[in-house]
C-alpha cells in the first residue's frame, strides 16, 4: 500500500514542498464557455442556474428537453453553469439525468465530479445523498474527490463525519493508503490554524498518525510537515515555550522512519519562533540545520534575518545575511524587499541602504520598489541629498521610479522626525529643570522605617 502511494503520488507533493505554495486544485477546473455550447444545451443551463421557481418546476422544464442526453453531456453542463447555478438544483438536474440515462449509466467518475462541485458549494445534504448513492451501488470514490469532501466537512465543523468517512473509506472502495491520510491531517490541521482551535484538531491529527502506524502505513514527509505546521500554529497561541521542543520530537520520529526533516520543516518552525520574537531559538534552529545536515535556504535566512532586525539586533542581522551571500545561495527579491522595508519601519534607513548595497552586488534585477521606499524615507527625514543621489542614480540605471520628483523638493515635502530622535531631544529639557527631585519609599520596610522616625522625633 505504501509503494503504491510512493510511485503515484510522490511527485506531486514534492512539489508542493519546493514551491511552498497551496495546493494546486486536485481536478480539472475548466469550464466550457457558454455560448460555445449548442442552443439546445444552452438553454438546459439558462434553466439549471435560473433562481426562479422550485426545484420541481426544474424537473418539468427538463422533462421538455428533446436532445440526445449523455453522460458526457451531463457533465459539460455541469461544468458550464456550475458557478452561477445554485447547488440544489444542479443536483436535482443530476439525479434527473439519472433517470433519463436508465440505458446509458452514468461512471463513477461522473459521480466523483458532482460531488466535488458540490464539496466546491459547501451543500452538505447534496454531498451526503451522492456519496450514500455511491456507497449503495458499490461505486469507487476517487482519492481527490475524498480529500475534497474531507476538507469541506471540517471547514463545516464536521471533523466527526470526516474522521468517520475516513475510517470506512473501504466501504467507498477508495484506498487509505498515503495520499487519503495526508488529505484529513492537513483538512484538520488547516481549520486549525484557521479558526485557532484550542489543540482539538492537532490531537485528532495526531490520533490519525499513530492509527496509520499501527496499520503498517508510514506518513510520507508532505503529512508530516502538515502536522508540523499544525503543531507549531497550536504552540504559538497557546505556548510558545514549547514551540522547539514539540517541534523536535516530531523531527526525531520522523527519523526514525528513516524520513529526513527538511528545509520547509524547519522554516515551519522558524516563523512561528520568529513571529514569538524568540531570538536566540531562532539562531539555534539556523545552526542546528547546518550540524544535521539540512542545509537552509534564503528562506532559513530570511526568517531568522527578519527576526534579528525587528529585535533592533542589527549587527547580527547583517552577519546572517552575509553569510547566507557567503554560502552562495541567491535569494529571490521579496528577501530584499521585505528587510529594506523592515529597517525603514524600525527608523534604520543607513541599515536599508547597506542591505540594498548588497542587492546591487548580486547582480538581481527589479530596483524599482526599493528605490520607492527608500527616495520618500530619506527626504521625509531630511536628507535630501541623499534622496536626490538616489533618484540620479536609478535614472541612470534605467530604473522606472514611481514616486513623483516632487519629494526632492525641500519646499513640497514635510519633514518628519522619528519619535526616537524625538525622545532624544525631550530628555535633556526634563533634566535641565531645576526641581527637586520627590523622593518616595519604594519598599513595605522603607516606608516603615519612615514612619517611626515621625514618631520618634
Amino acid at each position: 500500500m505504501h509503494c503504491f502511494w510512493k510511485s503515484r503520488w510522490t511527485g506531486f507533493l514534492l512539489q508542493n514542498i519546493k514551491t511552498n505554495k497551496s495546493k494546486p486544485p486536485l481536478y480539472s477546473t475548466k469550464q466550457q464557455p457558454l455560448n460555445q455550447l449548442p442552443l439546445e444545451l444552452q438553454e438546459v443551463c439558462k434553466v439549471i442556474s435560473s433562481w426562479i421557481g422550485g426545484l420541481d418546476d426544474l424537473e418539468l422544464r427538463l422533462n421538455q428537453f428533446k436532445g440526445q442526453l449523455t453522460y458526457p453531456l451531463v457533465s459539460q453542463i455541469i461544468d458550464s453553469c456550475k458557478h452561477e447555478a445554485p447547488a440544489r438544483r444542479i443536483l436535482r438536474f443530476f439525479l434527473w439525468s439519472i433517470k433519463v440515462l436508465d440505458f446509458e449509466k452514468l461512471k463513477d467518475e461522473d459521480f466523483n465530479h458532482v460531488i466535488r462541485v458540490l464539496a466546491e458549494k459547501k451543500d452538505h445534504t447534496g454531498m451526503r445523498i451522492l456519496i450514500s448513492d455511491i456507497r449503495k451501488e458499490g461505486r469507487v470514490m476517487d482519492p481527490q474527490t475524498f480529500a475534497l469532501v474531507a476538507e469541506t466537512l471540517v471547514k463545516l465543523g464536521r471533523e466527526d463525519e470526516a474522521l468517520g468517512m475516513f475510517k470506512n473509506l473501504e466501504k467507498f472502495k477508495c484506498r487509505q493508503d498515503g495520499f487519503a491520510v495526508t488529505a484529513i491531517i492537513s483538512a484538520l490541521c488547516a481549520k486549525g490554524h484557521a479558526k485557532k482551535a484550542q489543540g482539538e484538531n492537532v490531537k485528532e491529527a495526531r490520533k490519525v498518525i499513530q492509527e496509520m502506524k499501527g496499520g503498517g502505513l508510514v506518513p510520507d514527509l508532505f503529512c508530516y510537515n502538515t502536522f508540523l505546521k499544525c503543531l507549531c500554529e497550536r504552540n504559538l497561541k497557546r505556548n510558545p515555550s514549547g514551540l522547539v521542543p514539540e517541534a523536535l520530537n516530531v523531527m526525531m520520529e520522523m527519523r526514525s522512519y528513516r524520513i529526513e526533516p527538511n528545509s520547509v520543516s524547519y522554516n515551519t518552525l522558524l516563523s512561528c519562533l520568529g513571529r514569538a520574537r524568540r531570538v536566540k531559538e531562532s539562531y539555534r534552529m539556523l545552526e542546528t540545520m547546518k550540524t544535521t545536515g539540512c542545509a537552509p535556504d534564503w528562506v532559513s535566512y530570511f526568517l531568522v534575518a527578519k527576526v534579528m532586525y525587528l529585535t533592533c539586533r542589527f549587527g547580527k542581522g547583517n552577519e546572517i545575511v552575509d553569510e547566507m551571500i557567503g554560502q552562495g545561495l541567491l535569494p529571490d527579491r521579496k528577501f530584499y524587499y521585505n528587510l529594506i522595508g523592515i529597517l525603514c519601519g524600525v527608523e534604520r534607513v543607513s541599515y536599508a541602504l547597506e542591505l540594498f548595497e548588497r542587492m546591487k552586488t548580486s547582480s538581481l534585477s527589479g530596483y524599482g520598489p526599493v528605490y520607492d521606499i527608500l527616495i520618500p524615507k530619506l527626504c521625509k527625514g531630511g536628507d535630501f541629498e541623499k534622496g536626490r543621489e538616489l533618484w540620479e542614480e536609478a535614472t541612470a540605471m534605467g530604473v522606472s521610479v514611481s514616486c513623483s520628483s516632487a519629494v526632492l523638493d525641500p519646499s513640497i515635502t514635510e519633514v518628519f522626525k522619528s519619535r526616537r530622535k524625538v525622545e532624544e531631544e525631550v530628555k535633556p529639557e526634563k533634566s535641565s529643570r531645576n526641581e527637586i527631585p520627590r523622593l518616595e519609599p519604594k519598599t513595605r520596610r522603607e516606608r516603615g522605617k519612615v514612619k517611626k522616625k515621625i514618631r520618634g522625633n
